[in-house]
């Protein structure tokens, strides 16, 4: 009997399994992509890496508190992929419009180019995850939003709010991007109210 290591490579496997490497070596980058956000402890700011992970398991946490019923391992999936194209398209000011729409270009380029090292099936796969993250359309993808949201608010509440202070953010922004929270997760709606409430009684939110 021919051991494993003994028997004739099969290149098919070989390629796929280099493509999936070549992918994952490329999104280590991820790691170095710094966010507005800084840490619970206002240490430093935020990696765009630490944030994927951070979010995914505000998903496994608090999925359960959302007005749908949802696929939890596409929701966590998602959350997984969804900034992984920051690795060429960096991470825009979430209140900058004009930064937002050059943005939305970038990241489409940058999911073409960065799953497209993949395997065809994966890169299908992650591909059309997405793009379901992106056009807020499935329950999945609503939540994934949500929850997007909610981690932010967690470290603005921990650190007092002191990120929406240095960049002038009002309190009709914040507003604007947490509506998503209202319709998917009323119960964490509630909550990142109190978060909001507080950074606005001492004057970390501009009221216009």
């Amino acid at each position: 009997m021919t051991h494993p290591e003994h028997q004739s490579p099969d290149p098919v496997a070989a390629e796929r399994l280099e493509k999936q490497l070549a992918f994952l070596r490329e999104v280590d980058r991820l790691k170095s992509v710094q966010r507005q956000n800084i840490l619970v402890d206002g240490s430093r700011r935020e990696n765009s890496a630490e944030h994927s992970w951070h979010v995914a398991l505000c998903a496994l946490c608090l999925s359960e508190h959302g007005a749908a019923r949802i696929d939890r391992f596409k929701l966590v999936q998602m959350l997984l992929l969804h900034d992984i194209v920051e690795v060429d398209a960096g991470d825009a000011f979430l209140h900058d419009a004009h930064a937002l729409a050059a943005q939305a270009r970038k990241e489409a380029a940058a999911a073409e180019r960065i799953f497209g090292l993949l395997p065809t099936d994966q890169r299908d796969a992650f591909l059309a995850l997405w793009r379901e993250f992106e056009a807020r359309e499935s329950p999945e993808s609503v939540l994934a939003h949500a929850i997007d949201r909610v981690q932010p608010a967690l470290l603005h509440e921990a650190t007092g709010g002191v990120i929406w202070e240095k960049y002038g953010t009002t309190h009709a922004q914040i507003q604007t991007k947490m509506d998503v929270v209202r319709e998917a997760a009323p119960r964490l709606w509630r909550w990142v109210q109190t978060v909001i409430a507080r950074a606005l009684d001492a004057g970390r939110l501009r009221t216009e």
